[in-house]
């Protein structure tokens, strides 16, 4: 349909130029076009193709940027007023609740999660703890109350056992640092919402660490009886896993059922879940005076120490629950699946008064076992490091859990062991540290594998899957130990270096802080999404205690940490056994 002729205009239908008219002309325009484009030179043409591509990819980079921008205008007014002491307060600042301290683009500075303050000051540095753990608490609250872990770029949570780890992990170390306000909402659930009355399967060994541990801790740096009622539940339910032919326990325990079970993959258990656990039962022993909690853990000491199958004190990673042997023979480490057998032996003959002489000489001889077979140095530098043996063969790795053992080389020396135990644990102390400052963003791997071979150009070298930072605290959990023994400030500095690359690296804006997979890149860290309860169990407690000025402030006269660094009371002189 034609539109009407409009009165007062004159129309006019010229021949030829119909629609095929027009075709023609568009015709002609893409022939002179096409003849214009062969005209050009290979090189004009090249450059041409080259600036198209680079305006196309630009594009690409470019948008996600801009549709943040906007969609951050209307999550504006949702900012807190606590997020404004955590960083400073720009007007008309764009919340982004999910960028990291170093982005992997380029972006306006406002745009960017701030890392903590830098106090210059050294009394500052126990505020700064204090802040981080408010951050990582304010995540924690949003996105995870209640549940067992925080997944801060998501804003949401994930379960383990679903029995709120994060929050009972972190209930002393509330106390410790002051967190007057915190610990009394945490207490409040606790009080009101925790039931191990559930049909769930848990770990024997996480569980004794971070729950039983945890609530016999914070009973002591209470005194209030709700925590050691949760503590007496919890520890009377996972006695199941006792029940097994050798009196070696299972691995997993249904707390709600009494039932339990090992993997099911396999009816061994690792050697350092088995005699990890042996603090925590004693300590309830000796508070319930129920002597069943502490004999079942004596057992499985008592049994380990007579068995074949070590290397000059140095045992497998794994022991059979049937047979009570250990199998898979042959490969020695201190680090995962062994680490803390070594570090209960301490501790408990420390624990219990030092009257224990079996487990001093098991570790005496362990120790020994280490210098002979696992100790070598790195070239160039010649840094001291604890490597592993497989069916007779050295490899020069070494895992970030090893990083304990300066600490607790330390703590052996400070009451009464050889004095070459301290000098070992200097040395060892600065390999950790190396560790650390050798990475580009100043965070360990959770793998390193030393060069042994002259001419080597680099001490350390980490493999691509070995790049991953999970907020581990063994570092400076030893850097605690060596700080307390010494008064070396120099281990306060390294402390203080570390938790500025956490809050530079693996804080997240909205609240928490998350593990990253490659510290070997300060561009692209590569977030894991998840912050794990010991972060605020352990690493942010052995920082605030690192800097604190009162250096009785948990008194390692009086105190014994557990591998989860919940404080247990050593045992007066005047206490006996319950069994």
């Amino acid at each position: 349909m034609h539109p009407p002729s409009r009165q007062g205009y004159v129309s006019l239908s010229l021949a030829g130029q119909g629609s095929g008219g027009y075709n023609n002309s568009k015709q002609w325009r893409r022939q002179s076009c096409w003849r214009k484009w062969k005209q050009l030179s290979r090189l004009q043409r090249s450059l041409i193709f080259s600036i198209l591509v680079l305006l196309f990819i630009c594009g690409l980079a470019t948008y996600p940027i801009v549709t943040e921008h906007l969609r951050g205008l209307s999550d504006e007014e949702q900012e807190t007023e606590s997020n404004s002491v955590l960083r400073p307060v720009v007007p008309h600042v764009l919340p982004e609740p999910v960028r990291l301290g170093h982005p992997a683009l380029p972006e306006p500075p406002s745009q960017v999660c701030k890392p903590l303050p830098l106090f210059s000051e050294e009394s500052d540095r126990p505020e700064a703890v204090r802040e981080a753990f408010r951050h990582a608490w304010k995540g924690y609250k949003d996105f995870a109350w209640g549940h067992d872990e925080l997944r801060p770029i998501s804003r949401s949570y994930g379960e383990w056992f679903g029995l709120g780890l994060t929050l009972i992990d972190a209930l002393d170390t509330m106390w410790i640092l002051g967190l007057k306000e915190e610990f009394e909402e945490a207490k409040a659930w606790v009080a009101a919402e925790l039931t191990f009355n559930k049909n769930v399967d848990v770990n024997l060994f996480e569980s004794t660490i971070r729950i039983l541990g945890g609530l016999l801790s914070t009973y002591h740096l209470t005194g209030d009886a709700l925590f050691l009622d949760k503590a007496k539940d919890i520890g009377s339910r996972l006695m199941p896993a006792f029940n097994t032919p050798s009196k070696i326990p299972y691995s997993d325990v249904n707390i709600g059922k009494g039932t339990a079970h090992p993997p099911r993959w396999t009816s061994d258990s690792t050697v350092a879940e088995v005699t990890s656990i042996q603090l925590e039962f004693r300590e309830l022993s000796r508070l319930t005076q129920e002597p069943q909690y502490e004999d079942a853990v004596a057992e499985v000491m008592n049994q380990v120490h007579k068995l074949d199958g070590k290397l000059d004190g140095l045992v497998p990673m794994f022991i059979n629950t049937n047979s009570g042997q250990f199998t898979h023979q042959g490969i020695y480490t201190l680090g995962a699946r062994a680490d803390s057998y070594y570090e209960y032996l301490l501790k408990q003959w420390i624990q219990g008064g030092k009257r224990e002489s079996q487990l001093l000489d098991d570790y005496l001889q362990a120790i020994e076992g280490v210098k002979k077979n696992l100790l070598q140095k790195s070239s160039p530098n010649g840094l001291t490091f604890v490597g592993e043996v497989s069916h007779g063969q050295f490899s020069p790795k070494m895992d970030h859990l090893v990083c304990f053992l300066p600490g607790t080389l330390a703590l052996g020396a400070h009451n009464g062991l050889p004095a070459d135990h301290m000098d070992l644990a200097t040395q060892l102390m600065e390999t950790c540290y190396q560790m650390y400052v050798q990475m580009e963003t100043g965070l360990s791997p959770e793998i390193v594998h030393f060069n042994m071979h002259e001419g080597s150009i680099r001490d350390i070298e980490v493999k691509l899957a070995d790049r991953h930072n999970l907020l581990r605290p063994e570092t400076v959990e030893s850097l605690f130990y060596l700080y307390r023994f010494t008064k070396d400030h120099k281990y306060q500095e390294w402390g203080w270096e570390i938790l500025k690359n956490f809050n530079k690296y693996t804080k997240v804006s909205s609240g928490g802080y998350t593990s990253i997979n490659n510290v070997r890149d300060p561009d692209y860290t590569s977030p894991q999404d998840k912050m794990e309860s010991f972060f605020l169990g352990e690493t942010l407690k052995y920082l605030y205690l690192l800097f604190a000025d009162d250096l009785d402030l948990i008194s390692l006269d009086r105190f014994v940490f557990n591998t989860e660094a919940h404080p247990l009371p050593i045992w007066p002189s005047t206490d006996t056994h319950t069994n």
